[in-house]
């Protein structure tokens, strides 16, 4: 049997992989080899680790790497510790064929291991760009040390090839994150109240903020300008997820915590909501507001609003649903009276899907299935 080590470090991650776990854990001639690392295993940022196991799968490796704190020396401290892990890991556990996720810190490490240990990687969501992020530098780092390439729409694509991989190695297969929309039995209104102990009573937002990792001002301070603009809205009811273990975020979700404890009536936080209750909540609010990756690629999918707030997604395709705004109060305030009119719902009813068609999981696993044995000397491809 071919080993697929797959790595995963975060809750929303996890979540995007659930479709293709699932099959590699099905397949007769495809041993998943699963290794959690990072936020998985850190109660703070809850502990999800546990959700991966209620799901049924088996944990190969556990690599704890969070140096606990988000600065930048903790950041990079991080990154050491989970490249002596994940190089251990794979040692062990000599698979055939690694697959990363995105452009996260821990996701640098796993490449930079099976890089060295001359390990194929396969690569999901590569050619995107994020210019607010060193996710930015990551992600095409990644892309450089990897083999496969499965990107989400045909410019990403086409920017992997122009990064000097070769056409035949890089398959457009959408966004993989569509796919566990189109498999998941989601919850009802009524149910989804009853996960959260939270009335979504009148008009509701999802809020998910991140730190901008390049830049001058203060994560803390942009999140401020997030809240002041919800202070224009009293009576919109708010649910928030923490922010990321990027340097700044641990600053931000004890905002969050201290405007959900002055703001009892309206606002709730939550760690991890998990991809049953993160996309079941997207089928009932009205508008998801902040800098994640999901707000374009996944929310759209429910023809509901985006406010993309600030650089940190600057560079990706963005849906007719996305508002992107400049980190300000004013602008905040007016892109979210814009989505919550019904005028706007309206007009991005029927919007063009600009990331797949929630099938990426069949063509990724066709491709791991059928590769053969690889010339890891893979040359530079020069545009024509």
């Amino acid at each position: 049997m071919k080993r697929i080590c797959v790595v995963t470090g975060t809750r929303a991650e996890y979540g995007l992989l659930k479709p293709l776990l699932h099959e590699l854990e099905a397949s007769q001639d495809l041993e998943l080899q699963l290794v959690a690392t990072a936020m998985h295993l850190v109660p703070e940022f809850g502990f999800t680790v546990d959700t991966i196991i209620a799901d049924g799968f088996s944990i190969a490796k556990r690599v704890p790497c969070l140096d606990g704190s988000d600065t930048a020396l903790g950041v990079s401290k991080s990154i050491a510790t989970a490249l002596t892990g994940l190089a251990e890991a794979f040692e062990d556990l000599k698979p055939d064929i690694v697959v990363i996720l995105g452009d996260r810190s821990e996701m640098l490490a796993a490449a930079t291991a099976a890089t060295i240990a001359n390990i194929p990687i396969a690569h999901i969501h590569g050619g995107e760009t994020t210019e607010g992020a060193y996710d930015e530098a990551i992600r095409h780092a990644i892309t450089k040390m990897s083999y496969w390439h499965f990107t989400s729409t045909e410019t990403y694509r086409k920017r992997v090839i122009q990064l000097g991989e070769h056409p035949d190695r890089v398959f457009n297969v959408g966004a993989i994150g569509l796919d566990g929309i189109r498999q998941l039995e989601l919850l009802s209104k009524a149910d989804l109240e009853v996960a959260l102990n939270f009335k979504l009573d009148g008009q509701t937002a999802l809020i998910t903020y991140h730190p901008e990792t390049i830049g001058t001002a203060a994560p803390e301070q942009q999140f401020q300008t997030l809240l002041d603009a919800l202070e224009t809205q009293p009576d919109l009811k708010l649910i928030f997820t923490y922010a990321n273990s990027d340097k700044g975020g641990r600053m931000i979700n004890q905002r969050i915590e201290a405007y959900v404890k002055a703001n009892a009536q309206r606002a709730m936080a939550i760690p991890s909501l998990g991809q049953l209750r993160y996309l079941s909540a997207l089928q009932h609010v009205d508008v998801v507001l902040g800098n994640s990756s999901s707000g374009i690629i996944e929310v759209p999918y429910f023809n509901i609003p985006t406010i993309n707030i600030g650089n940190r997604q600057k560079g990706r395709v963005m849906p007719e649903s996305v508002l992107s705004v400049p980190c300000e109060t004013r602008n905040i305030t007016k892109s979210l009276e814009q989505a919550l009119s019904p005028e706007f719902r309206s007009a991005i009813a029927h919007q063009e899907q600009l990331y797949g068609d929630g099938h990426a999981t069949e063509e990724i696993i066709r491709v791991l299935r059928d590769s053969k044995p690889i010339n890891l000397q893979k040359p530079f491809y020069d545009l024509p």
